[in-house]
């Protein structure tokens, strides 16, 4: 099963690193935040992965085309012009990384990788958050309900909008939050159905409005509920607690170590 991660946007409100580098490849530990996600999913075998890229994608690809390099012990022979790789440790991971769109939505970016998904299920996250999820546990849940998409929500009463979830655990509606609320919200770690695509028009869809509106009104979207850690980076300060919760050894989206 293919990993799709939405790494794409310009990243405006943590400004003071996205204007030299997309938000997922803002780092956590010398580390990028895509690779954090990448290392969830590849804990439970996951290591096909899709990443739906835009603004600064060349990044995200020289990145990648290194990483054999930031992982190795190596001899640069100047006088010779060579380079000796002494030890070498890598991912098992196939990434293919797409350019989506510089000013592409997020349902756009889904519709744009569509040919490398075909007609398989897939996952799919977004690039800024990471998690202690149980993966296993998410796609059994799937594949139990049979519907088109699910969803993994947590509760932290907080600034998104919100779901309304039933005793089923099917989605029956968004709405913006009030101040009473400390409702579920969506926190990415999706699987999706291959036709999750009909519902997506064209590169100006915002996946989190009109598609997941209609699969909710269609009975095909359900919510994984998640009681673990979830933290996305929106802001400097979400980017520091990141950054010391990892620091600190304990990082608790850090499931690969334990």
């Amino acid at each position: 099963m293919k990993v799709v991660v939405l790494a794409g946007g310009f990243g405006t409100r943590i400004s003071e690193e996205s204007h030299l580098k997309p938000k997922p490849m803002i780092e956590i530990g010398e580390r990028p935040l895509l690779w954090h996600i990448m290392k969830l999913y590849s804990y439970y075998g996951y290591n096909d992965f899709i990443i739906c890229a835009g603004y600064k994608q060349h990044i995200i690809k020289e990145w990648f085309a290194d990483y054999y390099l930031y992982n190795a012990d190596v001899t640069f022979d100047l006088q010779s012009n060579n380079m000796e790789i002494h030890s070498n440790y890598s991912e098992p991971w196939k990434i293919t990384v797409v350019d989506t769109g510089l000013n592409t939505k997020t349902g756009g970016r889904i519709k744009r990788i569509q040919k490398f998904v075909e007609n398989e299920t897939f996952m799919l996250t977004y690039g800024d958050g990471v998690s202690d999820v149980n993966i296993a546990e998410l796609i059994k849940f799937h594949k139990q309900h049979g519907k088109y998409c699910t969803l993994t929500t947590t509760n932290i009463g907080q600034r998104f909008g919100v779901l309304e979830i039933d005793e089923n655990r099917q989605v029956g509606g968004f709405r913006e939050k009030n101040v009473a609320d400390g409702s579920m919200v969506n926190a990415g770690f999706m699987v999706c159905e291959p036709e999750v695509f009909s519902y997506i028009n064209n590169d100006q869809t915002v996946f989190e409005k009109e598609p997941l509106e209609k699969l909710s009104y269609d009975g095909e979207l359900m919510a994984y509920i998640h009681k673990g850690f979830w933290q996305c980076m929106d802001h400097q300060r979400e980017k520091e607690k990141l950054e010391t919760l990892w620091e600190s050894g304990e990082a608790p989206w850090k499931v690969w170590n334990r």
